[in-house]
């Protein structure tokens, strides 16, 4: 039985949640949105799994460090950093989130990861942000920062970390232009997690996934990048990007089969408009194969089975995700996994 939470800020942070039993794992989606612009509705991209209390963020899009508060996650307990490439809605609000660490109070170590570049951007960060780093170091009598955050660039797939409760391992996958791009496994006392990164249709990507309990899959809505070429400048150099770099939502479902992993949970959602969530009731969506067709609607979002009973979260469902984000501007779903599936 896998006794593992995913959930979004809003919903860790809703009191009626918090009477739940807390599990030892739990995945925040702290931003959903794909793309560095920045809007009404999801938060740019970014995540946290906690295991045992211990906060493992994965990527850094902008609002990262309100999200992780507003989910109740103390920006001081972070202990880990993962950055999967660096395109600026995944690495814009690295430097940031360690200096509200450290304003909040940090005290300990934190390590960061990510592909060649993460070593040399936190020596720039320093730089750049050294006259105010210095005078509150003198002015205030905080830690010196710089030596909390220790970063590590990542230059080959394999085990990147190791704890006693948590084992993270890196796999290159292509996001083209960019090569530099991994995506990460977390292997926690509960089950295992796989974020895809950002990435173009990799057939690999679904052995790297094998078996897992929870991939978690950016996805490509074509008719949305349509409609976003009709109105961009650059729509169509913007477009040819988009469908060498992403992974179209029905893709997503094949990669899911493959790997035959129990949750699919769509995310990075290139391109979503607002206002236009319902379009991914289509049970098209997310489907591989003639077995792919039963569908286990619940109260807060959709799914859909892929493969041999694989469940499909797409979390952008109108009627309970809008209007959390309207209260809280965040996402809102929770999915508790056991013997059978429940959103709330």
């Amino acid at each position: 039985m896998l006794k593992l939470a995913l959930g979004s800020a809003a919903a860790l942070a809703s009191p009626a949640l918090a009477q739940t039993v807390k599990p030892r794992t739990r995945i925040v989606f702290l931003g959903t949105k794909g793309g560095p612009r920045v809007g009404i509705g999801a938060s740019n991209f970014a995540n946290v799994v906690m295991v045992y209390d211990t906060p493992f963020v994965i990527d850094c899009g902008n609002g990262v460090s309100r999200q992780l508060v507003a989910a109740g996650v103390p920006i001081p307990s972070v202990k880990y950093i993962f950055i999967s490439h660096h395109h600026s809605d995944h690495n814009l609000e690295y430097g940031n989130l360690f200096y509200n660490a450290w304003v909040s109070g940090l005290s300990t170590p934190i390590q960061s990861f990510g592909p060649k570049g993460i070593e040399a951007m936190t020596k720039t960060y320093w730089e750049l942000n050294k006259f105010d780093v210095e005078t509150r170091i003198e002015d205030e009598g905080r830690p010196d920062p710089r030596k909390l955050l220790i970063a590590r660039d990542i230059t080959e797939d394999g085990v990147v970390l190791q704890t006693p409760d948590v084992k993270v391992t890196a796999f290159r996958t292509p996001h083209p232009p960019i090569t530099d791009n991994f995506a990460y496994k977390f292997e926690t006392p509960d089950g295992t997690i796989v974020f895809s990164s950002d990435t173009n249709y990799n057939p690999k990507l679904a052995e790297f996934a094998k078996g897992a309990d929870v991939l978690v899959h950016e996805c490509l809505y074509l008719p949305a990048v349509d409609r976003l070429v009709i109105k961009t400048k650059n729509g169509a150099t913007l477009k040819k990007h988009l469908l060498a770099s992403h992974t179209t939502t029905e893709d997503v479902g094949r990669i899911a089969a493959a790997a035959g992993v129990k949750v699919l949970v769509l995310s990075h959602f290139v391109q979503l408009d607002r206002g236009r969530e319902k379009e991914f009731y289509r049970p098209d969506h997310c489907r591989q194969g003639p077995d792919a067709t039963g569908t286990a609607g619940v109260r807060s979002a959709v799914s859909r089975r892929v493969g041999k009973g694989a469940l499909c979260a797409v979390p952008t469902i109108p009627k309970i995700w809008t209007v959390w984000w309207a209260r809280y501007a965040l996402p809102t779903l929770r999915l508790s996994l056991s013997t059978r599936s429940q959103y709330a």
